[in-house]
């Protein structure tokens, strides 16, 4: 099923008196380091989602660790993006699974992998497939994965077809994996790099931006009705894309400047702030 075509089953089922578009980051917006949704983040998402708006959840993570978020905010209709763009699904308790994917861009890793092998020290990588399922080197796992990884070679890695690839190292500092993922060249490929010594790849052109502006098109949300939260270098799109960009508090001087305003950090329930002033 096409993005559109979904779209287009369920918009009798929507609200249009209100026609903001929310997007929402989740790690370091919606959930603390740790993990931790404050109860104030939760009733005050919970109450956007009431009042009819579109909010959708719009996350690095893999579609695993998407869903306990959905649930945790109480969004059973609508839309998610996960894999920082690569992956978006359509929600609906109707469904079998009460979801469905109806977008997955893949990409050829190998380039990117080969690139990357011999110059980060002590790599690990890990690849979503076509499929949704995890391929990791060196027993690599994350709960960002949503499901456990396979443990494969790395070879095994440069003949899939990939929706998200993941390099993390515990040798390096983040200064000198910044380094080495700019001396790698990267080309063809949309990369951010984590607040710690980790990168995420997705297929070139894609981000979360990419993804929300076809959900946006689709719904017929005014541009200027857009907003988005978030803190990291892979929200850096959705800030610039949306009417309301807002940073959390605790993002990079980088994020921060790619937004129209800046929240307070998500120890002190940034997000819930924004989130109220739509209600």
């Amino acid at each position: 099923m096409t993005v559109n075509s979904a779209i287009s089953g369920i918009d009798d089922r929507i609200n249009e008196q209100t026609n903001y578009l929310v997007a929402l980051d989740v790690d370091g917006t919606l959930v603390d380091h740790d993990g931790a949704m404050s109860d104030g983040v939760r009733e005050a998402a919970r109450a956007v989602v009431d009042a009819g708006h579109h909010v959708i959840i719009a996350t690095g993570r893999s579609l695993g660790a998407l869903l306990p978020i959905v649930e945790a905010i109480g969004l059973r209709r609508g839309y998610g993006v996960c894999s920082n763009g690569g992956v978006t699904i359509r929600l609906d308790p109707e469904l079998a699974n009460g979801y469905e994917v109806i977008d997955r861009v893949t990409f050829d890793p190998a380039p990117a992998l080969t690139a990357l092998r011999d110059r980060v020290p002590g790599a690990r990588f890990a690849v979503e497939d076509a499929e949704g399922n995890f391929l990791a080197t060196s027993r690599f796992q994350d709960a960002s994965f949503g499901i456990e990884a396979r443990g494969v070679d790395f070879h095994h890695l440069l003949a899939a077809q990939a929706v998200r690839v993941v390099v993390n190292s515990a040798e390096a500092s983040t200064e000198e994996f910044a380094d080495a993922i700019s001396a790698a060249g990267l080309h063809g490929v949309t990369y951010a790099i984590g607040w710690s010594a980790w990168l995420d790849i997705a297929a070139a052109g894609v981000t979360k931006a990419s993804a929300l502006e076809v959900l946006r098109e689709s719904l017929g949300v005014d541009p200027r009705l857009t907003v988005a939260v978030g803190d990291g270098s892979n929200d850096i799109e959705m800030l610039r894309w949306a009417g309301r960009g807002v940073a959390m508090g605790q993002a990079e001087d980088e994020v921060k400047a790619a937004a129209d305003e800046v929240a307070a950090s998500v120890y002190d329930d940034g997000a819930a702030v924004v989130l109220r002033s739509l209600v």
